[in-house]
């Protein structure tokens, strides 16, 4: 039984956090949006979304701290200045099996 929650491989969050009021974050939504979509069709982004309260956002990447610390400073949001990005990463021991299938 343990086995089927058994996953492995490096995963990170990018943790955003709006550093700017709301409207200069809506000014660069559009660009983000398209920075996210862009990253989900490369396979990269597994889950987005606001935090909530809308201080910032939530996104579950695939790969290692490095190449997504990078990544994360192409977000418009974070290349604009309106927010700042914090890259955690940690390796995936446990998941869903529906999500443990994507992950590995």
């Amino acid at each position: 039984m343990a086995e089927d929650f058994r996953s492995q491989g490096p995963l990170c969050l990018i943790l955003l956090s709006y550093v700017r009021p709301l409207d200069a974050v809506d000014a660069q939504l559009q660009a983000h949006v398209d920075w996210l979509e862009r990253g989900f069709a490369e396979g990269l982004f597994l889950v987005a979304g606001r935090r909530d309260p809308r201080t910032g956002g939530v996104i579950l990447v695939r790969g290692r701290r490095p190449e997504v610390e990078k990544l994360a400073q192409s977000d418009p949001l974070v290349a604009s200045g309106v927010a700042e990005a914090e890259v955690v990463a940690f390796n995936a021991s446990f998941a869903a099996p529906a999500l443990a299938q994507i992950i590995e």
